[in-house]
C-alpha cells in the first residue's frame, strides 16, 4: 500500500493555525496591541473601519524592526520573545508563540511599515494571503504600523459567520479596554470609522478606569491592596450599591495580562457574600503579580487561561483582601464582640461638653399638708341633655307606608339575554398556582398560563405598537433623572434615542458621560428606568438584534423582558383576569417574544384519563 501521509504546505498550515488564533476582528486587535506593548511603545493608536472587517490598523512608537526581522516575523513560530523551552517559565512579554502574524497574514491583506530609531530608512511590506507582494525601503517615523485589510477574504465561510457590526465592534472595544486597563502608563487612542472613541492619557489605574468607564465610576471604587509571599494584589472593587445585573466591568490581570478565571471570580463573590442584591454582579479591576515560574500561560492560543501552582492559597488571599478593603471603608459590617455599640457616643454629641441641668424646686411644697391646691378647670360647661333618643321616632308609625303602593313587574315577564348554561359564575374565574402559573377555566377544560411569558407578550406588542403605529404617551417627572454611562454605552444610547422617544422616553440633553431624562413611558416607574436601560444596553451588546427584525423590535423585546411581572409575584384576581384577557387579545398569544410557549390547555377528557383505573 502506498504512503498517504504528507506535509501540508505552509500557507495551508497557516490557515489552519488562524482558526485558533483569529476568530474575529477583535482577535487581530488583541494580537497587534500586545505586540505594540511588547515593543515598549509609549503611544499606541488603534484605527478600525466597519467594526474591523474592512480595516484594523495599529500604529506605535516602539522599537521597530530591522530588514531581516520585518520579513522573518511573518514566518510560523518566529518570535523574539523566547529562545528555549525554559523561557516559557519566565515570561515577561505578552506573546511568545510566534503564530499571530503568520496566521493574520494567511487570511488578510497586510501592510506593515516599520523603522528602528537608529536607522534612516524603514521597510514597507505588503502581504496578501501569505504571499509577499512587495518589500520596499521607505521614509517612515520610528515604530511600527500594521494595517490588516479585508479579513477572511480567502475564507468566505469564516467571513459569513461574523456577527453584525454592533456585536463585532463591542468585542473590539472589549479587547481594547483590556489592554488599556492593563497598561495605564501608555497613551492609547482609538478611532472607529473616522471618529475618535477613546483618548486615554497616561496615568494611574484609577485615572484609566475613570477615562474608560466615565466620571461616575470614580465614586464607586474601593482600593484593594495586599502584599504576600505568594501574590501581590492591587486594584479596585466597586461598592455593593453600584452592582449591576450584567458582568461587564470585571477584569482580572495576572502580571499585566488579562485572564478569565471562574475560580477567582468565585473568590470575589464570596467576599461580597451577604451585602449584594440577588442577581447582581460587582465590578472589579484587580491586578495579581505572581512569580512567572508559578503560573503556566501556555494552555490556549488566546492566552486568557492560566494555570496556577497554588490556587487554594490564591483564593483565600484574594477573598480576604477584598473583605478587608470593604470593611476598611465601612462598606461591610464589622463584628467586634469586645465593644458594646450601645455605649458609643453619637457623632454629633462627640465634641460637646456636658451641662448642669436647670431644675426648679418648690421649697414650700408639703405632700402631707391637708390643704390641696385648687385644681383649675376650664370654663366649658356641658350642655343639658335635651330629649332622649326615643323622641326621634315619635310619630314615625303614623307616616303612611309608601312601599305598599309601589308595583313591581312580574318576574315571569322578564327573560334572560343569555342561556342559563352560558352564564358563568363571576367568582374565582382565575387561580394563581405557586405565584407562577394562572389557571382559568374554559369550555373544554382549563388553560394554564405562564404569567411572566404572558406579560412579556402583552408588553412587547404594546411597545411595538407605540413605536410603529401609535404615538406613545409619557409621564413627566417632577425631578429629571441623571444617568451616567461609559463612552461606549453613550454611543449606543445616541443611536437608540429616536426609538426610545417613540416608546415614551423624553430626553432633555445628552452629554459626553450622562443623559438627562425628563419623561418616561406610562407603564414604567421611575425606579425601573435605570434597570430597563441597563438591560437594553446589555442585550444590544450581546447581539439580540441578530434574532430581531429591526431596532424597534429588539428594543421592545428587551423592555418587555425587563418590565414583565416576575415569577414569584403575587397577583390579585383582577390582575390575573387582566393578564389573561390581555394575552388572548394579542395578535400572537401562543408564544412569548422569545418564542417560548405562554400557555397550555388541558381538556376534561385528559383529566378523565388521569383518573381512569
Amino acid at each position: 500500500m502506498s504512503s498517504i501521509i504528507q506535509l501540508l504546505p505552509d500557507h495551508v498550515a497557516n490557515q489552519i493555525a488562524a482558526g485558533e488564533v483569529v476568530q474575529r476582528p477583535a482577535s487581530v486587535v488583541k494580537e497587534l496591541l500586545e505586540n505594540a506593548v511588547d515593543a515598549r511603545a509609549t503611544d499606541i493608536k488603534l484605527i478600525i473601519k466597519d467594526a474591523g472587517k474592512a480595516l484594523v490598523q495599529v500604529i506605535d512608537n516602539g522599537l521597530g524592526m530591522s530588514v531581516t526581522d520585518a520579513r522573518l516575523c511573518f514566518e510560523r513560530h518566529a518570535t523574539s520573545k523566547i529562545r528555549q523551552a525554559e523561557d516559557l517559565f519566565s515570561l515577561h512579554t505578552k506573546g511568545f508563540r510566534g503564530e499571530a502574524l503568520a496566521s493574520i497574514a494567511a487570511i488578510a491583506h497586510v501592510e506593515m511599515k516599520t523603522k528602528q530609531d537608529q536607522e534612516e530608512l524603514g521597510n514597507y511590506i505588503i502581504i496578501e494571503g501569505s504571499k509577499f507582494v512587495s518589500q520596499e525601503v521607505a521614509v517612515l517615523p520610528k515604530g511600527t504600523s500594521f494595517a490588516v485589510k479585508n479579513l477572511f477574504f480567502n475564507i468566505p465561510a469564516r467571513r459569513n459567520f461574523l456577527k453584525s457590526d454592533t456585536v463585532e465592534y463591542r468585542h473590539v472595544v472589549d479587547e481594547f479596554q483590556r489592554v488599556a486597563l492593563a497598561h495605564p502608563k501608555i497613551h492609547f487612542t482609538f478611532y472607529h470609522n473616522g471618529s475618535e472613541m477613546f483618548n486615554l492619557s497616561p496615568g494611574t489605574l484609577r485615572h484609566r478606569i475613570v477615562a474608560v468607564f466615565g466620571s461616575k465610576s470614580n465614586e464607586k471604587l474601593i482600593p484593594v491592596q495586599e502584599e504576600t509571599e505568594i501574590v501581590t494584589i492591587e486594584g479596585f472593587v466597586s461598592k455593593p450599591e453600584f452592582a449591576k445585573k450584567s458582568r461587564g466591568e470585571q477584569f482580572f490581570f495576572v502580571n499585566n495580562r488579562f485572564i478569565k478565571s471562574g475560580y477567582l471570580h468565585h473568590a470575589v463573590m464570596a467576599a461580597y457574600e451577604g451585602i449584594l442584591k440577588d442577581g447582581t454582579q460587582p465590578s472589579y479591576f484587580l491586578n495579581l503579580t505572581l512569580p512567572p515560574h508559578t503560573i503556566d500561560i501556555n494552555i490556549h492560543p488566546t492566552k486568557t487561561e492560566i494555570k496556577f501552582d497554588d490556587e487554594q492559597a490564591l483564593y483565600a488571599i484574594l477573598r480576604a483582601s477584598i473583605k478587608h478593603g470593604l470593611g476598611q471603608f465601612n462598606v461591610a459590617p464589622i463584628l467586634d464582640f469586645e465593644r458594646d455599640s450601645n455605649l458609643d457616643t453619637p457623632y454629633h454629641y462627640k465634641d460637646l461638653n456636658g451641662e448642669v441641668p436647670a431644675i426648679e424646686v418648690d421649697g414650700s411644697f408639703n405632700p402631707f399638708s391637708e390643704s390641696r391646691p385648687s385644681k383649675q378647670f376650664s370654663s366649658y360647661k356641658k350642655p343639658e341633655t335635651t330629649a332622649s333618643w326615643e323622641s326621634l321616632y315619635v310619630g314615625f308609625d303614623q307616616v303612611p307606608n309608601e312601599s305598599q303602593h309601589i308595583t313591581f313587574e312580574n318576574e315571569e315577564m322578564t327573560s334572560s339575554l343569555f342561556q342559563d348554561e352560558e352564564v358563568e359564575n363571576s367568582i374565582h374565574k382565575t387561580y394563581q398556582i405557586h405565584k407562577k402559573y394562572i389557571i382559568s377555566s374554559i369550555k373544554s377544560g382549563m388553560v394554564i398560563v405562564d404569567q411572566q411569558r404572558a406579560h412579556q407578550r402583552v408588553l412587547y406588542e404594546q411597545f411595538l405598537m407605540n413605536m410603529t403605529v401609535n404615538q406613545a404617551s409619557s409621564q413627566q417627572l417632577l425631578f429629571p433623572l441623571n444617568l451616567f454611562y461609559s463612552t461606549t454605552e453613550m454611543e449606543l444610547i445616541s443611536g437608540l434615542q429616536l426609538s426610545l422617544m417613540n416608546t415614551g422616553f423624553v430626553f432633555e440633553e445628552n452629554n459626553t458621560d450622562h443623559i438627562v431624562i425628563s419623561g418616561i413611558p406610562v407603564n414604567v416607574t421611575e425606579s425601573e428606568v435605570s434597570i430597563v436601560l441597563e438591560q437594553l444596553l446589555s442585550d444590544l451588546q450581546d447581539g439580540i438584534p441578530e434574532s430581531s427584525f429591526s431596532q424597534n423590535d429588539s428594543i421592545a423585546k428587551s423592555m418587555a423582558k425587563s418590565l414583565a411581572v416576575k415569577t414569584g409575584t403575587h397577583l390579585t384576581e383582577k390582575e390575573q383576569e387582566n393578564l389573561v384577557n390581555g394575552l388572548f387579545a394579542c395578535k400572537d398569544p401562543n408564544v412569548s417574544p422569545f418564542y417560548k410557549p405562554t400557555f397550555i390547555t388541558m381538556r376534561v377528557e385528559d383529566l378523565d384519563k388521569k383518573f381512569a383505573i
